[in-house]
């Protein structure tokens, strides 16, 4: 029977009865709804919302031409995915220092160390058969083509730990009854990161570094998580002051699950996981301490003593680019139960700021102001469909557009603009303020510091949009 544990913000530990969870004093909030939903069995209730959102918003879709699990993005939800995959560039790359590499999507079954690890992830696999003796393998991880790699690469101790990172799409045959929305695909986009470190103490350190940067990550996309362990028992005790470290430094509790033996080709991982409006769950980013792959694929560097000796692997992701999206939409819906409105972080709207001119009259204002924001790197366009000024603010509202900007007599006059604010509006009260145009650009640039920008690639004049759903 499984084991388990929380430790504490403060680094207190706290034996967990799934008999008698009231008994254990950090299991609150999102952190006790996951133990009842994963542990306890409770049921998610009805279809995830994101799914109707995603065609509201004109972002994604199901591709009836293909297998169960496969997407198609429309240009607004390419540019939310683009953006995602450029700021999962910058953690890996700037951040955590990690080198960027591709890979092939395809390996041999014949090959002895890819036929073992692809027997762990058995009935999941995508196959291509090319005849009655060769068969391909459509990768679930980007590790194939890694571990080829590396196991080719000479190494010495001084140069570790060594971080490689790829953008790779993979593929897995989830169960057809699995595959609900964004929570669960057969394709997906995963940010893969690997460390190959020297020992297990520095193995330590890498988990806990990257564990830091993926809590950072996860916090900007405004998602809120539940941090879950699983753990083989007997590596508990060298293991825990670092999960003792992690909880005091990210100021939150940690479940711990125990398990009698190795099952995997790790010993430790974590999981930031994910509660959705459903009360269903999905994994985001995950970080595992790996001390037997180095072996399977003979990755070796050169010890102090000139030694050929084995790597400890630390494998992570910081989570499917769909099931980023999958939590950011549910994230957002889930603001309906504190009378906010469900918005995208400003960064991530494909609209940032749409421009409305209440009659013609003053439409080449409009125009002026549009042009202007672009130049600034602010995703503008103006809505001039003929349609009312109502009808035009309702929608603008329903593709969740952070700011909306309507030009009428006095606007015009003052050279301003009337700007509802998403973010400050209410379920029953919008927030409206009257501004110059430098305003709104100071405050939209400072919604997105340090994050990446690319244009939307639809025209700026909403008249000559294509509606995709």
């Amino acid at each position: 029977m499984a084991k388990y544990l929380v430790i504490d913000s403060k680094g207190g530990e706290h034996h967990l009865d799934l008999d008698d969870i009231d008994s254990c004093e950090p299991l609150v909030g999102e952190l006790r709804t996951f133990v009842e939903v994963e542990e306890l069995g409770r049921g998610a209730r009805g279809e995830p919302p994101h799914i109707k959102v995603m065609r509201q918003l004109e972002l994604i879709d199901y591709e009836p031409a293909s297998d169960v699990g496969h997407f198609r993005f429309y240009p607004k939800g390419a540019l939310v995915k683009e953006l995602l995959e450029e700021f999962c560039h910058q953690v890996a790359v700037d951040l955590i220092g990690a080198m960027r590499i591709e890979t092939p999507l395809m390996y041999r079954l014949s090959q002895q160390d890819i036929a073992e690890q692809a027997a762990k992830f058995l009935e999941k696999d995508y196959r291509i058969k090319l005849s009655e003796s060769k068969e391909l393998l459509l990768r679930f991880a980007g590790d194939f083509g890694l571990f080829s790699i590396m196991k080719n690469v000479q190494m010495s101790q001084r140069q570790l730990p060594i971080r490689v990172f790829e953008l790779s799409p993979s593929f897995r045959l989830e169960k057809r009854g699995e595959c609900v929305g964004l929570r669960r695909l057969r394709a997906f986009t995963m940010p893969d990161i690997h460390c190959f470190c020297r020992d297990y103490e520095q193995g330590k350190e890498e988990f806990t570094m990257i564990t830091e940067h993926y809590d950072r990550l996860v916090r900007a996309l405004g998602i809120e998580y539940v941090l879950v362990f699983r753990i083989v028992e007997e590596y508990y005790e060298p293991t825990k002051d670092m999960l003792i470290k992690l909880a005091k430094k990210l100021q939150r509790p940690i479940l711990i699950e125990f398990l009698p033996e190795m099952a995997h080709y790790w010993n430790v991982k974590n999981e930031f996981q994910f509660v959705d409006a459903t009360e269903g769950t999905g994994q985001l980013s995950t970080v595992q301490l790996d001390v037997t792959d180095a072996e399977r694929y003979g990755i070796t560097y050169v010890n102090e003593k000139g030694e050929e000796v084995g790597c400890i692997i630390v494998h992570t992701s910081i989570g499917s680019i769909e099931r980023l999206m999958y939590g950011l939409l549910e994230s957002a819906i889930k603001r309906q139960q504190k009378e906010q409105l469900p918005s995208l972080p400003t960064w991530l709207a494909p609209v940032q700021v749409v421009v409305i001119p209440v009659t013609e009259k003053h439409t080449k204002y409009a125009e002026k102001m549009v042009s202007r924001l672009r130049a600034k790197q602010v995703r503008a366009v103006l809505d001039d469909r003929g349609k009312t000024v109502g009808w035009k603010i309702r929608q603008a509202g329903r593709q969740w557009v952070p700011f909306i900007a309507v030009i009428g007599d006095k606007e015009l006059s003052d050279k301003t603009l009337a700007v509802t604010i998403r973010e400050e509006s209410t379920l029953k009260q919008p927030k409206t303020v009257t501004i110059k145009l430098a305003s709104l650009v100071k405050t939209v640039q400072s919604l997105c510091v340090d994050k990446p920008f690319e244009q939307l690639s639809l025209p700026d004049r909403m008249s000559l949009w294509p509606i995709f759903i």
